[in-house]
């Protein structure tokens, strides 16, 4: 057996070959697991490793892919945010074409607690204060000086040339200017313009190669197109280990991502045990 696998931990590992996965010949896997609540508490671990504003890493210890990959789709997908839906355009003379114009403003992010909002109960209702954020974006490109001869610098000749998101007014609905103020609702911010992964190998003073954070290893089997190393490399995987990457936008912190998202789950396993009863 080579070294490297000698000191692998004794932990429930999955083994990627070049064409394949393998399983630990003395892992039964978890898929005839037998389900136990007391015992999936003690199990469960959840691991900050690091916290900033906008990012969270956090390792999930001692839980089945399903529910890692749960918590995976329900933080990307389930978990609401505030964004630009629908865009009405008066007046475009711009070189953008309106759809281009209207989809690059959705992908500006905003400051907005989703939480504080509600959804429409029906899309053909008026817009009220509880569900809905207006925006208006009103500006004109003019030469800055028309005796200029100057013809290669377009920012040193239009005033407006570029347009950015700081450009972007609210306009508030019913009674929001009581509540909020634009800084709490407008775009994140004002500036936005309408192998093996680096760090995982390094070489040592001997010119050894070592795995120097397999954190951040993507688990690429590229390695194994080589054969002079295809045969000196050992990639696994923790069965039960997972880690997550949390990125927020601003508008909510990246652990009350993930707490929505636990909110969710318990909500719909609520309503699939509702279901079962009822049947």
């Amino acid at each position: 057996m080579p070294e490297a696998m000698e000191r692998l931990p004794e932990k429930p590992r999955i083994y990627l070959e070049e064409y394949k996965l393998k399983q630990d010949a003395n892992d039964y896997g978890l898929a005839d697991d037998f389900w136990d609540f007391e015992r999936f508490k003690r199990q469960l671990q959840i691991v900050v490793v690091r916290y900033e504003e906008n990012e969270l890493e956090f390792d999930m210890i001692g839980v089945s892919p399903a529910i890692a990959n749960a918590f995976r789709r329900l933080m990307l997908s389930e978990v609401p945010s505030m964004a630009i839906e629908k865009v009405h355009i008066y007046n475009n003379t711009s070189i953008i074409q309106d759809e281009v114009l209207a989809h690059r403003l959705g992908l500006i992010p905003l400051k907005a607690d989703p939480r504080l909002f509600e959804y429409k109960t029906n899309e053909g209702d008026a817009a009220n204060a509880q569900d809905t954020l207006e925006f208006e974006l009103k500006v004109k490109c003019t030469k800055k000086n028309k005796n200029s001869t100057e013809v290669t610098n377009n920012d040193s000749m239009y005033k407006n040339h570029s347009i950015y998101s700081g450009q972007i007014k609210w306009v508030p609905v019913g009674n929001q200017a009581s509540i909020y103020k634009e800084a709490d609702v407008g775009p994140i911010d004002d500036d936005i313009l309408i192998c093996f992964s680096p760090g995982v190998i390094e070489i040592d003073k001997d010119d050894q190669a070592y795995v120097k954070d397999a954190r951040y290893d993507s688990c690429s089997r590229n390695v194994y197109r080589y054969p002079q190393l295809a045969d000196s490399v050992t990639m696994s995987r923790v069965r039960n280990h997972f880690i997550f990457n949390v990125e927020s936008l601003g508008a909510l912190k990246p652990d009350v991502i993930f707490v929505e998202a636990a909110k969710v789950l318990k909500k719909k396993c609520k309503m699939f045990l509702d279901e079962i009863k009822g049947n």
